[in-house]
């Protein structure tokens, strides 16, 4: 059964599940969710406990045997799982789905595994662990640049600080994308702050610039929109050394993606039912961003935009002349619906 990580604290008051699995892709908050039902296993006097990490060459009879066997000393166990690619062989599709049908008593079982796309979450064995009775399924989702601000308050609430709206918006700069950062960094303020205020020189001072961006990011902030944001993101990318083609590569599949749904629409297609039917599937909150950006441009704007992408790929072979990443840059704003000034070079 699905359990939010909201309220997985006040379900740990309660009697355990056999079987926890918690699953997401941001190592922080996964990692205190974790965290948080080894705690409850240690209050109940769950002493002793065996960790499996899960590889090509993992033998599954291992979680077979663990299952059956009864503690050496009659004790209450927890065994964890950490499965970091997230799916498993055949044999262990078996071991978990038998290990579900009949978990062992005195026994809490805890999954450790990694976001599970729309296709994993359909396999039988993540069926039941999101829908079995056996299991909670807790689905971390990562916090995303609207709810930073907020997050950061409680955080810096926690340890008894409070913050001005600059010095706020001065550590979501900072720390965006890399929450661990983000609770490394307000410890160390902690430490270093005479009083509980902080304010944004205070800050600028302390706070090293730890904020990390993914491609994926950098997409949704382009299909919202959010131009000043993309553009950063985009800097962010290339200032750690991903590689042009790896970022062109994404901003083409949602060129294609939405110069389709938008000639589909002009077919008289509902938008709505085009989005439904898109192959690959379109999961989720992304739907509404895919839905929005659509609407953005005409279609022949974003056939346009497709033929721009082309060549920048001509530019990253040599075969065009052209500022590559100005080129990517322009992309970006263009998918955004903006305008806005170039970084220099």
């Amino acid at each position: 059964m699905k359990l939010a990580p909201a309220q997985l604290a006040k379900h740990l008051q309660g009697p355990l599940a056999p079987v926890y699995a918690v699953s997401g892709d941001d190592p922080l908050l996964c990692q205190e969710a974790c965290d948080a039902i080894r705690a409850a296993c240690r209050a109940r006097e769950f002493s002793e406990r065996q960790v499996f990490h899960v590889d090509a060459g993992f033998d599954w009879n291992l979680l077979r045997e663990a299952g059956a066997s009864l503690s050496l000393f009659a004790e209450r166990r927890l065994l964890e799982l950490r499965m970091p690619a997230g799916k498993p062989s055949e044999p262990g599709v078996a071991a978990l789905l038998d290990y579900l049908t009949r978990p062992p008593e005195d026994t809490v079982l805890l999954l450790s595994l990694p976001r599970l796309d729309g296709k994993t979450q359909k396999a039988r064995w993540a069926k039941a662990l999101i829908d079995g009775e056996a299991c909670q399924f807790v689905q971390v989702w990562p916090v995303d640049a609207a709810q930073l601000p907020q997050w950061l308050r409680q955080r810096l609430a926690q340890a008894g600080l409070a913050a001005t709206p600059e010095a706020i918006d001065l550590l979501v700069a900072r720390t965006e994308g890399n929450l661990l950062a983000a609770v490394q960094e307000i410890e160390k303020l902690r430490l270093l702050v005479e009083g509980n205020q902080l304010d944004a020189a205070t800050v600028q001072a302390s706070v090293a610039d730890s904020a990390r961006f993914d491609l994926f990011g950098l997409l949704d902030a382009a299909l919202a929109g959010e131009a000043a944001h993309a553009l950063r993101m985009l800097e962010g990318l290339r200032g750690e050394g991903v590689e042009a083609p790896v970022v062109l590569w994404g901003l083409a599949r949602e060129l294609r993606l939405l110069a389709t749904l938008a000639w589909q629409q002009g077919q008289g297609i509902p938008l709505e039912r085009a989005i439904g039917q898109a192959r690959p599937p379109i999961f989720g909150k992304r739907q509404a961003l895919v839905g929005r950006a659509v609407q953005r441009l005409p279609a022949s704007r974003w056939s346009a935009l497709l033929g721009e992408a082309q060549r920048i790929d001509e530019q990253i072979k040599g075969q065009a002349a052209g500022n590559v990443w100005n080129a990517l840059a322009a992309l970006t704003l263009q998918i955004a619906g903006s305008r806005l000034p170039l970084p220099p070079g």
